[in-house]
């Protein structure tokens, strides 16, 4: 008998490589969650606001459990490939995190607080597998970055690779975890530039403080022009 995770599996696979149908509805619900919250959107809702049919629905998910579960893929994915595009920018680690800022700072925009709430509540399962993917996939980033850095010559050598890692993974998590922030400093515009500002200081060397004293004075973070976001 399938499992669930296989049916999740299987119709990733199904909207990555057959069905833009189901990549369409996906997108859009997406959205619909990101705007309302999850709770409030019934399948009747979303239907209507797809403007298709319940059943027609239905053709593609099994449950709005199911439907939860591939919009939360479908936004892993999107993710990683905007991490995979500005890797492929030729940047140096410095700009690279500096983008990454962007982009944290363009999804919380984005994002009604009451989502990822509705997310933890209602379906913890989609959940933690959400923020298990995410916390493995922002590891795994930060370290290449901090290899790829010391490469450069722009960050200490002397550094300890993976507890940096994990630092700057802990406190991207507890900033977007905690109740600490209210909603305004939150989603403020320099928000994010300030917490990646931050670690690149305590990382770079004078050659890299240097470099990003520079670089300050021509980014803003609020351009997204330079960066591939739905």
């Amino acid at each position: 008998m399938e499992t669930f995770l296989q049916r999740i599996v299987s119709k990733v696979y199904f909207m990555t490589e057959m069905d833009e149908n189901l990549k369409e509805i996906l997108l859009k619900v997406r959205d619909l969650y990101m705007k309302y919250g999850i709770k409030s959107m019934t399948m009747d809702d979303v239907a209507s606001q797809l403007g298709i049919s319940k059943k027609t629905l239905y053709q593609y998910v099994k449950d709005k459990s199911e439907l939860v579960g591939l919009v939360v893929d479908m936004q892993m994915q999107e993710v990683q490939c905007q991490h995979h595009s500005v890797r492929d920018k030729g940047m140096n680690a410095i700009e690279e995190l500096l983008m990454v800022s962007k982009m944290l700072n363009r999804l919380l925009k984005q994002i009604n607080p009451a989502t990822e709430f509705d997310l933890k509540k209602y379906y913890p399962e989609h959940y933690y597998r959400l923020i298990s993917r995410r916390r493995q996939h922002m590891y795994e980033q930060n370290l290449r970055n901090i290899r790829k850095g010391k490469e450069e010559g722009i960050y200490r050598q002397e550094l300890n690779d993976e507890v940096i890692a994990k630092l700057q993974l802990s406190r991207v998590e507890f900033v977007m975890q905690s109740d600490l922030f209210s909603v305004e400093e939150f989603t403020s515009p320099k928000f994010f530039q300030e917490i990646f500002e931050y670690h690149i200081r305590g990382i770079a060397n004078q050659k890299g403080i240097e470099f990003l004293e520079k670089k300050l004075k021509e980014y803003d973070i609020e351009d997204f022009n330079d960066i591939n976001l739905k």
